[in-house]
């Protein structure tokens, strides 16, 4: 006997969603990292336009007034981070892709690695500046 298409579609499985998986630091870094890099396109680009904008006013000083704002400069220390965090997750992609670090302690601990080598070396970079 042939099962009717409604039969069918009401006898498939449902597929699994976030609502059911527990974040893992792996699923968290990687969702991360595309933030991150989608982030960084975003302030670079208006970093560009920017300083587009300066050099065509001839270096207007009233065009620096804007690293004396306290959100701007939030702004570019969460840049700060957001690059070095790429950095180190990239690096961290990088080695996987020679084939190794993929054991589940590895993948967790490489991954704490680089949260906290990225906050590091942001608070580096900023205390150079």
């Amino acid at each position: 006997m042939q099962k009717s298409t409604e039969e069918i579609h009401e006898a498939r499985p449902l597929s699994p969603h976030l609502g059911i998986y527990k974040p893992q630091i792996s699923s968290v870094l990687s969702i991360g990292h595309r933030v991150s890099g989608f982030g960084l396109f975003v302030m670079f680009s208006f970093l560009a336009w920017w300083f587009i904008l300066w050099v065509f006013n001839r270096f207007d000083q009233s065009y620096l007034e804007i690293f004396n704002n306290g959100f701007f400069k939030f702004l570019l220390v969460l840049t700060s981070y957001g690059f070095f965090y790429h950095l180190c997750t990239g690096i961290r992609h990088l080695i996987w892709d020679t084939g190794s670090g993929f054991s589940i302690s590895a993948i967790n601990y490489s991954g704490w690695i680089a949260v906290i080598s990225s906050i590091l070396l942001t608070i580096i970079f900023w205390m150079f500046i």
